[in-house]
């Protein structure tokens, strides 16, 4: 049996979910792999001057400006951030070179940014015969030194294989002189697969439960796993506009948003939940989304048919900002400068005919990368399989005597 490893971190939870939803979907098809999950962070802790100097983590820092939208400058900040990863670049090799030795790997797979040269470099010292792949879990890449790195002329650091969810992403691994065949367009982003079984709900019957109205039209705001106190913004404006919808609040794990939005006070009925595995659930009987342009969210809500809203503004995080731009490409939501106009962006998406159009464009999306994405892994294990044939084929013809 073969053995993969996936790389993940926890700076933002699309990384790990999108990792945790690809190896259940390897264990759907039944694929014969022993798929292990490693927290990039275990290894190099050693490495974190965060840790060392401010007893706080990288991730647990990022998470803090998430959640306190302390999110203008990020540009800035992510600089900073590549040259501290490129300063410890060697000694973040060799903490790795040593684990690959450990756990035998017989392909390394990233869900990471920022770390694919020091994850390659050391995997190529362990094995360098074996293949190592990076999945974007954003819909492009934001260079230079993100997702994807360019490739070596003499064929060294970052000759590696590449999983893209969009023509966007291929473009710019083709530009960075990566082959087309080590670069494999996915349909889109990775989403758990609950996303797809979605049976038939009575949303009558669901709305009810939840103490909203059957009969008015119904969003649902969700700012990743940890929330965001733009959600507070975005609740006193349609409650001032006397909009007639009503929103479900998924604040993940901040708790204080949660309290705050359960003491307003609210002349239409409204929902709060923290954090929950039931998004997609929620989803179901929702007619809209608001949020920020993360891959993931945004996915997940076009996957269930809903149009979204969100903003893209200086506060935006830089990789997010061309997930904007996509959702106006594509037509399936209103893209604000800031939710300071959330009423009129709300008023213009419930207008019959605009939700029939917005609904229909998300319906075109046909996104089933996690389904797809298994086989690039089984094609790229094949032929790592074939190249490590030829090699020892060639090391036996050389050792024949003349």
């Amino acid at each position: 049996m073969q053995r993969l490893e996936f790389v993940y971190h926890d700076a933002g939870g699309g990384h790990r979910a999108a990792a945790t939803a690809l190896e259940m979907a390897i264990k759907s098809q039944q694929r014969p792999w022993e798929v292990k999950l490693l927290h990039l962070q275990t290894i190099l802790e050693p490495l974190d001057i965060l840790q060392k100097y401010g007893r706080i983590r990288i991730q647990e820092f990022y998470n803090a400006m998430l959640r306190n939208g302390w999110t203008l400058g990020s540009a800035q900040l992510l600089k900073v951030l590549q040259f501290v990863i490129r300063a410890y670049h060697e000694p973040g090799v060799r903490l790795l070179e040593a684990h690959w030795k450990e756990t035998q790997p017989d392909m390394l797979v990233s869900f990471i940014p920022h770390f694919n040269a020091t994850l390659c470099d050391s995997y190529a010292r362990a094995f360098p015969e074996r293949p190592f792949v990076t999945v974007l879990t954003d819909i492009a890449d934001y260079p230079p030194h993100f997702w994807i790195e360019p490739a070596s002329p003499t064929g060294g650091r970052q000759k590696q294989y590449f999983i893209c969810g969009s023509d966007r992403a291929v473009e710019q691994a083709r530009s960075m002189g990566h082959p087309d065949d080590r670069i494999f367009r996915a349909s889109g982003m990775i989403l758990n697969p609950k996303f797809y079984d979605t049976p038939a709900v009575d949303r009558i019957a669901e709305r009810q439960k939840l103490g909203l109205r059957p009969d008015l039209p119904t969003g649902l705001v969700l700012f990743g796993g940890y929330g965001s106190k733009v959600m507070l913004e975005i609740a006193e404006r349609i409650e001032q506009s006397r909009l007639d919808v009503q929103l479900i609040y998924i604040c993940g794990k901040n708790e204080k948003i949660a309290a705050a939005l359960r003491a307003q006070k609210s002349r239409l009925p409204r929902f709060i939940e923290g954090f929950t595995t039931r998004v997609n659930e929620y989803m179901q009987i929702a007619d809209f989304f608001i949020g920020k342009p993360g891959p993931g969210s945004v996915n997940e809500a076009l996957a269930i048919k809903l149009p979204v809203i969100v903003e893209c503004n200086a506060w935006t995080l830089p990789q997010e900002r061309y997930n904007a731009e996509w959702i106006v490409e594509k037509q399936v939501g209103i893209v604000l400068r800031n939710f300071r106009k959330i009423d009129e962006a709300v008023a213009r998406l419930i207008e019959p005919a605009a939700l029939a159009r917005y609904r229909a464009n998300a319906a075109a999306i046909n996104n089933r990368a996690v389904f797809e994405i298994p086989g690039f892994l089984e094609q790229i294990l094949e032929r790592s399989r074939g190249a490590v044939a030829n090699v020892n084929s060639n090391e036996l013809l050389a050792q024949k005597p003349c």
